[in-house]
């Protein structure tokens, strides 16, 4: 695979999974839990980031959001920090995506712009890593709850917004591992035919230093020596 297919697919990858993460952050079903009647669902619960809802059979939600942000559990304030701080990277690595890959006109030369997006991919990753973390956190609250035969209160389980970040978080790490891989192929491919051309001549020089002497005066031969009588011929001489 060359270098510019290599960074379009891991910019299609990063940006897919940016978008995901995105959009979890939004997103209503992070832990959800029903109540079932005899025939059909009474009520279900739900609950995100910012508020906690129940749905009836009708289809209609009674909703509140959470009161402050210092009487919420531990969990959820970290889990707001990570998903926030994973929506900013990936903007930013977005943007020195755009720049550093090699089918834009923008980022300077071509090690300049494999730098550039050698750091987009490492913002990438670290991207997925905080979203990871946010989504494994909040899932490992629900299932320690849900075991738990101690905890009375409502038990929820995991919800589609979970399964979205894990996913977008995946895809956000895979893209960013083929952004750092492109820097050290533009370093190679950048600095090659200079370096052969510099090793060649480097080459040839100590060769011609680390020659004896005794070798070059065998190829050199001195020049005949004719004796003066011998070679002065009348101009009638074969006449």
């Amino acid at each position: 695979m060359s270098n510019m297919a290599r960074e379009i697919l891991g910019f299609i990858l990063t940006t897919s999974g940016w978008v995901l993460v995105s959009s979890t952050l939004p997103t209503d079903y992070w832990k959800v839990s029903s109540i079932d009647g005899t025939v059909i669902t009474t009520a279900t619960f739900w609950s995100n980031l910012w508020k906690t809802c129940v749905t009836d059979s009708t289809g209609i939600s009674n909703c509140k959001d959470f009161p402050s942000m210092l009487a919420l559990d531990g969990y959820i304030q970290v889990c707001r920090g990570l998903m926030i701080a994973a929506v900013c990277l990936g903007f930013f690595a977005s943007i020195f995506a755009l720049i550093g890959m090699k089918c834009t006109k923008i980022g300077g030369p071509d090690q300049t712009k494999a730098r550039i997006v050698c750091l987009s991919g490492i913002t990438f990753m670290c991207t997925g890593l905080c979203s990871l973390s946010a989504c494994s956190l909040y899932a490992h609250r629900i299932t320690s709850e849900f075991f738990d035969p101690m905890f009375v209160a409502q038990k929820y389980e995991l919800g589609a917004a979970l399964f979205i970040g894990w996913a977008g978080s995946t895809l956000c790490i895979l893209g960013g591992a083929l952004f750092c891989l492109s820097l050290s192929d533009g370093m190679s491919s950048n600095s090659s035919p200079s370096d052969r051309r510099a090793f060649v001549n480097s080459g040839a020089s100590l060769m011609s230093r680390a020659m004896p002497q005794s070798q070059s005066s065998h190829t050199r031969r001195p020049p005949p020596e004719y004796s003066g009588t011998s070679q002065h011929f009348d101009k009638n001489a074969y006449v």
